[in-house]
């Protein structure tokens, strides 16, 4: 089962190392230390549920339903270019102010709020895990097989959203300059808006 495992590993990876929603927002949390081990575990829980819902059955219930497709694709443009707006927004002010300890407090809600519409918002999530790994899962010959496969991309995603926040964090110092978070505020925003641009025309194109 180690191979199949490894095959589950690589993939995971391969589709979750291009820069999305998720890694951008985790990426900003981990740089202003802003509850960012909070916000990798609510994305790795996240891909968790997603991963073990698209291998184990759920890749009929999206194929079957392109209505609910249609309907996270829509709320997922508008989401990402709101989020989109704000980041580009910080960037024209340079507001890189840091925040209190009780805006840090009264902000948890809004960050778990935000990443859960990251992640669950974002079609081409469904389509990671329910479409392609959902395929290749049920091509595997038995249940214990689909559990190693599932293993390696859960594996995939905790060490990759994990290191990313640590990663950023530690590397908060030298990107907590004026010129540093106008270009990660710059790279954030074109980030969402190029994602929101190519999902409604995913969505047009569906009509």
């Amino acid at each position: 089962m180690l191979s199949v495992y490894l095959q589950g590993l690589a993939l995971g990876a391969a589709l979750i190392l291009p820069l999305g929603p998720q890694n951008a927002f985790v990426m900003n949390q981990g740089i202003k230390r802003h509850y960012h081990l909070m916000t990798a575990s609510l994305c790795t829980v996240s891909d968790i549920a997603l991963i073990c819902g698209g291998i184990f059955g759920g890749s009929a219930l999206l194929n079957q339903s392109p209505f609910l497709l249609m309907l996270i694709t829509w709320a997922g443009v508008a989401f990402l270019l709101w989020y989109g707006w704000g980041a580009l927004r910080s960037a024209w002010k340079g507001d890189v102010s840091l925040a209190s300890d009780a805006e840090l407090k009264q902000g948890r809600w809004r960050i778990i709020a935000t990443i859960l519409a990251v992640t669950w918002l974002n079609p081409h999530v469904y389509l990671d895990t329910f479409v392609v790994l959902g395929s290749l899962g049920s091509q595997l010959p038995s249940e214990d097989a689909r559990r190693w496969f599932a293993f390696g991309t859960v594996s995939a995603s905790i060490i990759w959203f994990f290191g990313l926040a640590l990663l950023a964090a530690w590397l908060s110092p030298r990107l907590r300059t004026v010129r540093a978070q106008r270009i990660i505020n710059l790279l954030v925003g074109g980030v969402m808006w190029f994602i929101a641009i190519q999902l409604a025309r995913q969505g047009i194109a569906a009509l």
